[in-house]
């Protein structure tokens, strides 16, 4: 297995972290109770297997390795169904009370009881492809017309997918955070609503309510496990994900909680670099990462809030070891179960395989023979055009 991955330098920072309450603050218990009581309410749920790696822990050499594998989750392929789908049906309640000067519950949207309302307040949202698809998702189920931002490097069957789920998708020339930018602006301009799972000042319900949403997943995981991991490694854009993991994790464990890792890709490490600096700091990104959905150069602010106290580590991975991460899953070579995942969902599993070819790494992080190791899958086969290129290179490429 040790041969299949280059010899590979892992940017290190060890966070200074700082005391506080935001891992109970910014997203309360309440929080992820009502977003609990709402989606496992939603027809088609199911909780996603917690799916474990005993023969790749021995392989590298830790205790044992959990993967929360998110690619079946509601038929969308990834954890964002969790999220985006939520902030919208939350962000319809909001605004239909507004107009209505009434209580609107989720459950009556949900059953169609405000779908002529409902077309008349248009959903907006950039992405990199998997939370835009949520959204898609949401706002046919609801019934309320959605725009998608794109940027020029997302792969056309990813907006094939949104177009197919009722979405108006607009592709723009630039990155990320430019698709951001155009969306915000459009959306003042004709009187839509955003549903961004990035927050930004003045800007913070929609992306609460995203965050608690991915919820649901690591309380299936939690609930799955008989003991607390020692570490777990979140991969991370703005770090909705991994603020919202730590969060939850941190309730529900307590002092027992897990050391947080959090894991970007070296083209893309505005949460690596917030960490040296202290601060959230954006970085230009100069070129695109293969880890598609984890390609964002602005962190979002309330993520950080919850980050700056929860994470011990920041890493950052080469684009060059996500392929065989990728291939390592889904042909695993001493006994473990077959899974099939997207770019972003392996960039934990690629850390924590060359960490573990680190001596002086795998010291920093603390990870041994005794670690109990979380991974979130947060993808599956997003792209299965991009899927079939990389299952189809040889191990050398």
């Amino acid at each position: 297995m040790m041969n299949t991955f280059k010899a590979a330098r892992l940017g290190h920072v060890a966070a200074t972290r700082a005391t506080g309450d935001a891992a109970f603050r910014v997203l309360s218990e309440q929080d992820f109770f009502r977003a609990w009581d709402e989606i496992t309410a939603w027809e088609g749920y199911t909780p996603t297997p917690l799916v474990s790696l005993p023969g790749l822990a021995q392989e590298i050499g830790v205790g044992a390795i959990h993967y929360k594998h998110e690619g079946p989750r509601f038929g969308l392929g990834s954890f964002k169904a969790l999220g985006g789908a939520y902030a919208a049906l939350r962000m319809l309640q909001r605004e239909l009370a507004r107009q209505t000067g009434e209580d609107v519950t989720l459950a009556d949207i949900r059953a169609g009881k405000h779908r002529e309302a409902c077309g008349a307040i248009t959903l907006v949202s950039a992405t990199d492809g998997n939370h835009g698809r949520s959204l898609a998702w949401g706002c046919q189920r609801f019934g309320a017309p959605c725009r998608i931002y794109i940027h020029a490097e997302v792969s056309e069957g990813r907006a094939a997918v949104m177009r197919a789920l009722g979405a108006e998708v607009i592709r723009i020339d630039g990155d990320y955070d430019a698709s951001v930018a155009l969306a915000r602006d459009e959306a003042d301009a004709n009187g839509w609503f955003v549903v961004s799972d990035t927050s930004w000042p003045g800007y913070s319900e929609p992306p609460r309510d995203v965050m608690a949403g991915y919820g649901v997943m690591t309380r299936e995981a939690c609930e799955a496990l008989q003991e607390a991991p020692t570490h777990v490694l979140l991969q991370s854009g703005v770090g909705g994900l991994a603020a919202s993991v730590a969060a939850l994790l941190r309730q529900y464990w307590g002092e027992q909680a897990p050391r947080v890792i959090v894991v970007e890709p070296e083209l893309a490490a505005c949460l690596f670099e917030s960490a040296r600096a202290g601060a959230p700091k954006a970085v230009q990104i100069e070129e695109e990462t293969v880890m598609a959905g984890l390609s964002c150069g602005e962190p979002s602010g309330m993520a950080w809030e919850i980050l700056a106290e929860e994470t011990s580590d920041f890493v950052t991975i080469p684009d060059d070891i996500v392929a065989p991460a990728m291939r390592l899953l889904a042909r695993p070579g001493f006994g473990d179960p077959v899974v099939e995942a997207g770019e972003s969902g392996v960039a934990g599993l690629a850390a924590l395989i060359a960490t573990r070819q680190d001596r002086a790494l795998s010291r920093a992080l603390g990870l041994d023979a005794g670690s109990r190791i979380l991974l979130i899958g947060s993808e599956g086969v997003t792209d299965p055009e991009i899927f079939k290129e990389i299952m189809a290179e040889t191990a050398d490429a």
